[in-house]
């Protein structure tokens, strides 16, 4: 029999997953699972440690329950083993960007844990950070940012956003805003060489930031590609002018901005200041800091149905019975034509 891991952050969101654990383990054990839980802790790393020690057990499936903190704690337990469990999520944070993004319902535990009955799996990618000074190794799944509002998530205290939820982010957004300002940066990637001055970066790997779904609207979940985003202003109207036209989608050619595709990323503040980095809401240590993408690196359990096309490639024979689809269109058109001209 399969083996599953439910790793709950008990105090996440308005602390619903609790009510849910026996339903949880039970649908699991119908999914043909033998099942188990694990309530993290406030030790640090709590859920990195109990996904390592479940990796290393030889667990089939791994369930994260929490916010975008929890999962990014789970998957970089996950990450480093060569042979890794499957992944899926139980989204009850504030945002839960990356739930956002697999369409994974929010705030609703058994019908996230129902996706896994569908059978969806997606290879996704996974961002692997390293700081240069310390040499330190982190993961995240969602999004690395440095400056400026970056530093939203990690400055709400966590009794705040179980009180008020996303209140608590307008209201701490509020307060830094006119705070932001540009540093010089040199940052490489597989295009070039950007250097000047920027307020904010973004490297994502899905199209959901912040609870904007647009940010990246042509980001793609297994395609081995960050978005990266360079915000090159520090204005406070001129920032809220690119809040505006972000909710739309239509930012991409800002003049403020520098947006490109890219599978590495190196980033280094100059002049003397300093870059913290901000990995899926949590305090990822200082730049200089290199990131790579580790191209399909988890199998995880997503809402195919719900997932528009343009935001995955596919696995390969799907893709490669697509490209003879397409062909085949293409060839049957041409005869088509052919006969009209005849």
């Amino acid at each position: 029999m399969m083996k599953a891991r439910l790793i709950y952050n008990p105090t996440s969101g308005q602390e619903i997953i609790k009510k849910y654990i026996a339903d949880i383990l039970d649908k699991l054990e119908q999914y043909g699972y033998e099942a188990s839980a694990y309530q993290t802790t406030a030790e640090q790393d709590s859920a990195k440690k109990e996904a390592a020690r479940a990796t290393e057990a030889g667990f089939d499936l791994i369930i994260a329950a929490g916010g975008d903190g929890t999962i990014n704690e789970v998957v970089a337990g996950i990450s480093p083993f060569e042979k890794r469990p499957q992944l899926a999520i139980v989204p009850t944070g504030t945002t839960n960007d990356f739930a956002r993004a697999l369409k994974i319902p929010r705030g609703k535990p058994l019908e996230a844990i129902e996706i896994i009955g569908k059978n969806q799996i997606l290879n996704i990618d996974v961002g692997h950070a390293v700081i240069r000074e310390t040499q330190d190794e982190q993961y995240f799944i969602n999004i690395a940012a440095g400056g400026g509002l970056t530093e939203l998530t990690y400055s709400v205290p966590s009794h705040l956003k179980t009180a008020f939820g996303y209140l608590a982010y307008l209201a701490k957004g509020a307060e830094l805003l006119p705070r932001v300002r540009k540093a010089p940066v040199r940052v490489v990637h597989d295009e070039g060489v950007f250097e000047g001055d920027i307020s904010m970066f973004f490297a994502a790997l899905t199209n959901s930031v912040g609870g904007f779904e647009k940010i990246a609207p042509d980001a793609k979940l297994d395609d081995g590609l960050f978005t990266l985003i360079l915000v090159k202003t520090d204005n406070l109207f001129e920032l809220i002018a690119l809040l505006a036209i972000v909710a739309n989608g239509k930012h991409l050619d800002d003049v403020n901005l520098e947006y490109i595709k890219t599978s590495k990323i190196e980033i280094e503040a100059l002049g003397g200041q300093k870059i913290l980095l901000n990995l899926d809401g949590e305090y990822g240590g200082d730049a200089p800091v290199q990131f790579d993408n580790l191209k399909g690196h988890l199998d995880m359990y997503v809402n195919l149905d719900e997932i528009n096309d343009d935001h995955y490639l596919g696995d390969e024979e799907t893709l490669a019975l697509e490209a003879v689809a397409q062909k085949f269109a293409e060839e049957a058109n041409k005869i088509k034509d052919e006969d009209e001209e005849d």
